[in-house]
């Protein structure tokens, strides 16, 4: 057991710190809100959705889809159950292996996607893309790839 204290936060890492906090509990809010207000469904909704449309055939095996969305397979499965009541994504056994189920993106649930992608692409420029320069976003983007690795070496990590 270490009789060290805590590695405190000097004032450039609290501010730090504080600023990343901050981003973390509003952008979700604000992504969900912009969702919710034009297109009727929830940030995450949308994700599952996304993730389905860009993949071979719009299909994905449940397990890998919620590793995608960075969800446990319970929530996953409780959302793809209301959007299959949408008509938006068909779930079946997997023909190769029956243990696992197949999420499919339907032809309506494709249609949701871009009709719903230039909205939630526009939110997503004015409130991350149209305040930072190019430099900046080159930074937050390694430093997401490094905070993303460090959080989950072996996990899913977008653009790694």
């Amino acid at each position: 057991m270490s009789t060290d204290g805590p590695r405190w936060l000097d004032d450039e890492e609290q501010s730090t710190w504080m600023a990343l906090a901050g981003l973390l509990i509003q952008l979700p809010g604000a992504l969900d809100a912009q969702l919710q207000r034009d297109a009727g469904i929830s940030h995450f909704e949308y994700q599952v959705l996304a993730g389905l449309s860009m993949t071979p055939e719009r299909t994905l095996r449940m397990s890998v889809l919620a590793e995608f969305a960075v969800a446990s397979l319970s929530r996953l499965s409780h959302t793809v159950k209301r959007l299959e009541k949408q008509g938006w994504v068909r779930r079946t056994p997997d023909p190769d292996d029956g243990r696992y189920t197949l999420a499919t993106l339907t032809d309506a649930g494709w249609d949701k996607v871009v009709a719903t992608a230039p909205g939630h692409v526009a939110e997503v420029r004015r409130l991350v893309f149209d305040p930072l320069t190019k430099a900046q976003q080159k930074q937050v983007r390694e430093a997401g790839r490094r905070i993303n690795t460090t959080i989950n070496p072996e996990g899913f990590c977008p653009d790694a």
